[in-house]
């Protein structure tokens, strides 16, 4: 014991004790903290770790919170351009590029039907979603259903996540015998009712108010996604306009709630794409909102090198005067092109520079300038480094985000690799959130009109899936050295590691099949043609020679 313990136990030997006890409570919960992760990143005793203050609470509070913020900057950064526009251009020109398109793929053992059979019903079927799919499908009248594809995966991209209600028209039109028709929803028109703008968790200051609503069912409204007591969604609330929006109207703010699924059919009344990351997560966050910070600090370093260059480039001399100002205009030695336009007030108590200038300045007044200059060497070298670092936060290798292929055929294919094995997965999983149940809501259409036949669909929920089975084809990935990229191919399909359907998906995105029949047709055309590696061979025989390549 010290002085200071030893004169507390003999003025007061109770609090002696306390203060004791309270010691070998401090140095057990010590020794019992400071294991594993607690000597490392969960440290709370090392110098570099005391500052770091950091709170994770529930999806609806990291996640459901920050929302509008978010998604306010995402949009801004995107209209900005730069990297933040590349990212979500490119992955919506590699993910769908014109749009992923139809392609059945019927198990016809289980369904009991012939090849032909389900040849026949396949090029049937897809003929006719072409027809819906073609015409303007979605609620304004403008876009089919490829337009649709990108509204909604850029949607998704900016905010988040993206929303789509079905809807039947009254009458089929001319052109397009169905009635089934998109009406795109944006991420912020799914909120809250008013009515429930007011409640929040238990009164959970880290909820922004109107963002979690208890419903006396003991469900609750999340952003606008309802849940029923157990966490299973159930409806949305979708408002009649855009919160934000200061556009006047007369119709005043309102909100329909949407039922998740129609209970007569089964199929979704809304398709929502959406992609979580935590357990009871609802709403979905932007994809740039991992790199928001960076990216703007990038584009501003980038304006404050655009505006030094520019005034670098500027070659000014002021002639000063003695006695009284002259009348001509300050303004008057900069051409009207380049300058900058102000009231007559401010002009007057304003000075420009610019290209090639001289101005004349008044008795009294006096240029002072600042060194606008500073070293730019290095401009280039930190972009690509906060590019590299923004890459793959958003699994984009930044060759790809740069669109700079400039090192060797092996690391370049290898960048292209990393890219379309993100590109696919969320190729996969938009085609299974949008473009299925999308596809299986018109077949539901098109088999109760009875345009296409499918036998058992209505009463046998698996033969009914095997009637919805289908693939969903986007854009090949392209090649670097096409030679090898089909070299590659060839052998793949020799030796069975992959087939022709496969691979002539992988490297043009066309379908093989149509292919087989193109080429079958152009092969019986050239049959009667003249060699065209000989145009002096007759028909016959350059017929001949056509027929044994073909069969070769």
């Amino acid at each position: 014991m010290n002085v200071v313990d030893k004169t507390i136990a003999w003025l007061s030997p109770i609090r002696a004790l306390k203060r004791e006890a309270a010691r070998v409570h401090l140095s057990v919960m010590k020794q019992f903290t400071n294991s594993g992760y607690s000597h490392n990143g969960a440290s709370r005793q090392k110098k570099s770790m005391q500052g770091w203050e950091s709170t994770s609470r529930s999806p609806q509070e990291d996640v459901g919170s920050n929302l509008r913020l978010l998604r306010e900057r995402s949009r801004d950064l995107y209209m900005s351009g730069g990297i933040a526009a590349g990212a979500i251009n490119k992955n919506k020109s590699n993910i769908l590029g014109s749009g992923l398109s139809l392609k059945c793929q019927l198990n016809y053992r289980m369904l009991d039907i012939t090849p032909e059979q389900a040849k026949a019903w396949e090029d049937k079927t897809e003929f006719e979603f072409s027809l819906w799919a073609g015409s303007k499908i979605d609620h304004t009248g403008l876009n089919d259903f490829y337009d649709s594809q990108r509204i909604a995966l850029t949607g998704w991209l900016l905010n988040g996540d993206s929303l789509g209600v079905v809807k039947y028209t009254d009458q089929p039109e001319m052109l397009n015998p169905y009635r089934l028709r998109l009406h795109l929803v944006e991420a912020d028109r799914l909120n809250n009712p008013q009515q429930f703008a007011g409640q929040s968790f238990m009164g959970a200051e880290s909820i922004e108010p109107g963002t979690f609503a208890e419903l006396p069912s003991g469900g609750a409204i999340q952003n606008g996604v309802e849940t029923d007591p157990s966490g299973k969604v159930v409806a949305y609330w979708i408002s009649n306009k855009h919160p934000n929006s200061l556009v006047p109207t007369r119709k005043p703010i309102s909100w329909a709630r949407v039922e998740a699924i129609n209970r007569v059919t089964g199929l979704p009344n809304c398709v929502f794409i959406v992609d979580p990351e935590r357990p009871d997560q609802y709403r979905g966050v932007p994809y740039l909102a991992p790199v928001i910070e960076q990216i703007k600090q990038m584009n501003r370093y980038a304006d404050a090198e655009i505006a030094a260059a520019i005034v670098n480039s500027f070659f000014a001399a002021f002639i000063k005067v003695d006695g009284t100002k002259n009348d001509i205009p300050f303004s008057n030695s900069i051409a009207p092109e380049d300058q900058i336009e102000m009231s007559a007030e401010d002009r007057l108590a304003s000075y420009e520079m610019g290209p090639g200038t001289i101005n004349v300045l008044g008795a009294g007044e006096d240029v002072t300038f600042g060194d606008p200059t500073h070293p730019t060497a290095g401009f280039d070298s930190f972009t690509m480094t906060m590019a590299k670092l923004a890459g793959s936060a958003l699994d984009m290798p930044f060759e790809v985000l740069l669109g700079v292929f400039n090192s060797s055929y092996s690391a370049s294919r290898a960048a292209l690799l990393q890219a379309w094995r993100t590109f696919r997965d969320r190729r996969d999983w938009f085609a299974a959130d949008f473009c299925q149940p999308l596809y299986e809501t018109w077949l539901f259409e098109a088999i109760s009109t009875g345009r296409i036949q499918a036998p058992g669909f209505f009463t046998d929920p698996a033969r009914r899936k095997l009637w919805s089975a289908a693939l969903w084809i986007g854009p090949s990935p392209g090649q670097i050295d096409p030679i090898k990229e089909v070299t590659a191919s060839a052998m793949r399909i020799n030796y069975g590691f992959s087939t022709f359907e496969k691979e002539t998906s992988e490297l043009t995105g066309m379908d093989w099949d149509s292919n087989v029949d193109v080429l079958r047709r152009e092969w019986e055309t050239r049959a009667g043609l003249p060699n065209i590696n000989n145009p002096n061979t007759g028909p016959d025989e350059g017929g001949d020679k056509e027929d044994g390549n073909s069969k070769a």
